[in-house]
């Protein structure tokens, strides 16, 4: 693990744990996500497109397994899903923002029901351009968010009935490999969604992409 995100996000967690720490804790952990985010921004910049489709792990077991497209996708639509229906319960900036048309994804889920030559595939079709404006505007919505939360919110679990309410858009697929999704963050408090999506999610994906783009470029 990249130690200095490993750090960060550390210093993150503690700090977010007391009531005088937890807006630097904010702090850092917007920190985190800036650094994260140069280096998806750095794929734009350096890779082709055949980069982000390719999946030279193919076989393997873990977030290396996938593509550039798709774990760039996967983060942003988690984060997305997560803000603005199980936490906000508002429009999330997918819909808001017609991105399925834009990108030209066949898909409105996480895609983690896709699996080997589907996720290749679904790459294959994403609008880079389209997905990078995407990203940009769901990170901006999150850490609005995020800067809005008091100590107290920290703790705020999320309602039962939300469950169902999250069944209801579609947005995580019922296949066993994704719908678990809904009862794991719908158990959760804020305090546990901002690991999980808002950062250590991030950095497991954004580590396997650069797995992925090494491999690529041996």
């Amino acid at each position: 693990m990249n130690k200095e995100w490993s750090e960060l996000n550390k210093t993150m967690q503690t700090q977010i744990k007391k009531k005088d720490t937890y807006k630097t804790g904010i702090d850092t952990l917007l920190c985190l996500r800036n650094q994260l985010m140069q280096t998806l921004v750095s794929f734009k910049e350096e890779l082709s497109r055949e980069d982000f489709n390719a999946i030279p792990f193919i076989n393997a077991d873990g977030y290396h397994s996938k593509t550039i497209a798709y774990s760039i996708w996967h983060i942003f639509r988690i984060e997305d899903i997560v803000v603005h229906s199980v936490i906000n319960k508002d429009e999330q900036v997918f819909f808001a923002g017609n991105y399925k048309e834009r990108i030209n994804s066949p898909i409105i889920t996480t895609g983690n029901e896709l699996v080997k030559q589907q996720i290749a595939d679904f790459s294959e079709q994403l609008n880079l351009e389209e997905l990078y404006s995407y990203i940009f505007e769901v990170k901006e919505s999150t850490e609005k968010m995020l800067e809005s939360l008091s100590y107290e919110d920290l703790k705020r679990k999320i309602p039962e009935e939300r469950k169902e309410y999250l069944k209801s858009l579609n947005v995580v697929n019922d296949d066993e490999e994704a719908v678990w999704l809904i009862d794991y963050w719908c158990n959760k408090d804020i305090r546990g969604l901002i690991q999980m999506p808002f950062s250590r999610h991030w950095i497991m994906h954004i580590e396997a992409c650069l797995r992925i783009k090494n491999k690529n470029h041996s």
